[in-house]
């Protein structure tokens, strides 16, 4: 996974036990095109990737989560040449989805070459003000299925942000 990897996971640090990213006991990652499609393929590659983790039963939670996340940075953090509106896109990669495996978590973590703040107001410790929103219910789910999210803006080479959603495991 390297720095990259490192980077994507600093802020999954804060609150819990240490990781050590080159600790992961599995990875995968897909690329996905500017298309509101890919949505369903990156629940395809969430179903067959957990499968193969033997996580099945964590996968209607994960999918969910994994749907919002692509969602929104398709319709919210891609720039308008490149933004789904019904007619043929690019198939050039919009946005990047990443899963990883720890023993006790997992994080589904979709890279966007924005670096807006997700959900404009959508503040998760103000939940009775959140259903007021025109946009943001979607993170409001995350944070309702997830156990932990957040977002980072990347550093270095790549430009754009991480949403991420963290998951806890059982033994």
């Amino acid at each position: 996974m390297g720095t990259i990897g490192s980077v994507m996971l600093e802020p999954l640090r804060q609150g819990l036990p240490p990781v050590d990213p080159t600790a992961v006991s599995g990875s995968a990652s897909c690329a996905l095109p500017a298309r509101f499609e890919a949505v369903r393929g990156a629940r395809s590659f969430t179903r067959s990737t957990l499968s193969q983790w033997g996580l099945d039963e964590r996968f209607d939670d994960v999918a969910l989560v994994v749907s919002e996340l692509v969602t929104n940075a398709l319709r919210h953090a891609l720039p308008d040449e490149a933004r789904p509106c019904g007619g043929e896109q690019p198939e050039a990669a919009a946005v990047r989805l990443h899963l990883m495996r720890w023993s006790t978590r997992l994080v589904c973590a979709v890279r966007d070459p924005s670096e807006d703040r997700p959900g404009g107001s959508f503040a998760p410790e103000r939940t009775d003000e959140n259903c007021d929103l025109e946009s943001g219910r979607g993170l409001f789910l995350v944070d309702s299925y997830s156990d932990s999210w957040g977002w980072h803006p990347l550093a270095g080479r790549l430009t754009g942000k991480v949403v991420w959603a963290l998951f806890l495991l059982r033994d």
